[in-house]
């Protein structure tokens, strides 16, 4: 079953609405929804907050160093309350999958994201759970820095605030530890859907990096 929740993106109000942070904006919108705020912690290195969701404890972190030092903060947290990295679910933007789509995944590469980069070194082992939130690629791999530095337009990311929806139902699943039902459930939802109107500002929350990579 999964104990912590982690969304990865950079600090400040700079990155707030970058793709780069769509890991950040993922874990607010479950803070939101269960009325809680994340409160800063020295001692993890970043906001944390325990909530009860669907019957489960459950940790939420969002690192307060910039995306390639992610490591320190999740390992910090996980090796306090002794949260073995299969236990631990990871939401990052994913350059290989289009706004719109969200996949999880247990363990695998990096592939150049600095973050996942980071933790795998920090927890010694990259069998931990990801969702990877799909904000498509700039097409020129000279790009990508700008493209996850930057911010979506709304058609795209009302796609990716789809994605995240689609990704919150599956968590009474995850939390459970029914990793393969909660798998074919989202995966099953990875269809592109028509733009809808959305509000101003950025979907849901979020915070950043500087200097993180492809």
């Amino acid at each position: 079953m999964i104990q912590l929740l982690v969304g990865l993106g950079n600090p400040g109000p700079e990155h707030a609405l970058d793709r780069h942070n769509a890991g950040f904006w993922f874990v607010d919108q479950i803070a939101t929804a269960v009325g809680v705020s994340l409160k800063s912690e020295r001692g993890f290195f970043g906001d944390v907050a325990r909530v009860r969701l669907h019957g489960h404890e459950l940790w939420l972190l969002e690192p307060s160093t910039y995306m390639n030092r992610s490591g320190q903060s999740v390992g910090a947290l996980a090796r306090f309350y002794k949260i073995a990295p299969e236990h631990i679910l990871v939401a990052h933007d994913e350059l290989d999958l289009p706004p719109g789509q969200a996949k999880l995944k247990l363990g695998g590469g990096h592939a150049g994201h600095n973050g996942l980069r980071d933790l795998i070194a920090h927890l010694g082992t990259p069998n931990f759970w990801r969702l990877r939130i799909g904000i498509g690629h700039p097409g020129d791999r000279s790009a990508v820095v700008g493209f996850v530095l930057g911010k979506p337009p709304q058609s795209e990311l009302t796609l990716i605030e789809h994605a995240m929806e689609q990704a919150q139902a599956v968590l009474p699943s995850l939390l459970k530890g029914e990793f393969e039902a909660a798998m074919m459930q989202l995966h099953r939802g990875n269809r592109p859907v028509p733009a809808k109107p959305q509000t101003k500002g950025r979907p849901t929350a979020g915070n950043p990096e500087t200097g993180q990579t492809d």
